[in-house]
This record gives C-alpha cells, structure tokens and sequence, in this order.
C-alpha cells in the first residue's frame, strides 16, 4: 500500500510517500498561482505505484485545497482525506482553550513530535512565512505555543512602514548593483554593516533569540530540558544562530500526518 501525505503551508507545499513504515523523500514547492493541472503534474506527475490513499494537512485556505482535491480525483482516483485539529489524536491532547483554532500544521506537527521523542519533552520549531513554536510535554500535553513573524515577513514589514530604511536600503543595492558587486551583505554576526543587512540580521537574531528563550522557559515550567526539533524552509539560516541543542526534522508533518492516520512510521530522527 502506498500512501501520499501532504503538508500545505502558506507558501509552500510538501509531500513524500509513505510505504511499509517508511516516509519517502520529502518533495517541496513553492505553491502560489498553482491551478488543478499544476497539482496534477507537480505531484501527480509520476507514481511508480498505485496510491491508495491521499491525506493531507492544509493551512492554505480552501480554494486552494479544492484545487488539490480535483487534482488528486483526476490523476490519482483517489478523495484525499483532510485532517481536522481535535482535542485529543495520536497520543497527544492540546490544552488550547478552542482547539480548531490550533492550527492542523502545529497539531499535526506535535504528533509527529511526540513520537520521535517518546516520553521526554519537545520543543518543536518551524520556521516558515511564520515561525510557530510548540512545547509537548512527556505525557504528550501540548502546553501551548508562540506565533511570530518569519524572518522575510519582518524585514518585509519594516521596509514597508519606515520610509527611511527602505530607502537606504533600495539606495544602498543601487550602489552596489552599479559597482557590480555580487557578493552577499549578510553580516557574520549581529552588529551588521549596512541597512539591508542590518534589518535581515535583526530579524534573524530575534527568531533565534526567541527560540533559545523558549527553551529556557521550557525547563523552568517542566523541569526538564526539552529536545528541540527544528523544521520548516526557513531553518538552514536561523539553525547556525540558534544555541540551543537541536535536531532538524524536515518531514516532522508529514510524520505527524502519518501517525494521524494510524500508519506505522519508524521513530527515525536525524541529528546535526
């Protein structure tokens, strides 16, 4: 039996196949402007085997998953199956006081979570247009989470507000377009040397920063130190920021979609 499992995001769409207690590679695309034939060709494109079932956890909206869904009936024969954020799935329980309002990413994310750690504590990290930030306890209690920007969405945010730094900034990347320099401004550390780079290490730094707070909250409420499991596009550039002891888990969604759905998965885990 082959199973597609799906994690779509704001930006981006991932999926790998699940056969025989093992996730396959994970792919991953950017998604905006996709129509039903892109999904059918992107995702659908080449299955060596038959899939049997579709099961997918969206953040994206339902036009969007409508669109997902007329593909996966068109290539695949096959009605995927939308995950819904309860109270209690999988071993795990969410102390949020409306639990639909949890995302399913974060739900799912801390199934997957909760079944890599076993009964230790984890922090779970994915970074992405947001950055969320999870704490599941050894009994797999979701005690509840930070939402923040991304890093791009602040950097975003800020050019957009203040006329000024945008303008530095915009003047500063004329220059050095007209000097033909190609070289990246991104600094070595926090104390930058130009605007441009100034407000993306700013962004960077306050992400990771929270991120080692979180942990340190962590241990003072559990007593404990909680593994952290980092996932998301945006973790290669805020991993080498961050001090805190960590393990990346790319495919943690999909894992915890896998779980979900009552499929065996291996408690594989890959470390840095």
């Amino acid at each position: 039996m082959s199973v597609l499992l799906v994690d779509i995001g704001n930006t981006r769409i991932k999926w790998a196949i699940w056969r025989n207690g093992r996730i396959g590679p994970m792919r991953a695309a950017a998604h905006a402007g996709w129509l039903r034939k892109d999904y059918e060709r992107r995702i659908f494109g080449a299955r060596p085997a038959r899939i049997s079932r579709i099961i997918v956890a969206s953040v994206a909206g339902a036009p969007v998953d409508r669109r997902l869904a007329a593909a996966a009936r068109s290539a695949a024969g096959v009605q995927p199956e939308f995950i819904r954020t309860s109270r209690r799935a999988a071993g795990v329980t969410t102390r949020y006081v409306d639990p639909w309002r949890l995302g399913v990413d974060r739900f799912v994310g801390a199934i997957g979570a909760h079944q890599i750690a076993g009964a230790r504590a984890v922090c779970v990290v994915n970074a992405g247009t947001t950055v969320t930030i999870d704490l599941i306890d050894g009994m797999g209690v979701h005690r509840g989470g930070a939402i923040l920007p991304g890093p791009q969405l602040m950097v975003h945010s800020l050019l957009k507000s203040t006329a000024g730094i945008a303008r530095r900034a915009r003047e500063a990347a004329a220059r050095r377009s007209g000097r033909g320099h190609s070289r990246s401004l991104r600094a070595p550390d926090l104390f930058a040397r130009s605007t441009k780079s100034a407000i993306g290490q700013g962004a960077l730094y306050a992400v990771a920063a929270l991120v080692d707070r979180a942990v340190a909250e962590a241990r003072r409420l559990l007593g404990t130190v909680p593994l952290v499991l980092l996932s998301g596009g945006g973790v290669e550039q805020l991993e080498p920021l961050i001090r805190s002891r960590h393990i990346k888990a790319n495919d943690l969604v999909l894992r915890g979609i896998a779980v979900h759905a009552r499929l065996a998965v291996r408690a594989e885990r890959s470390s840095r």
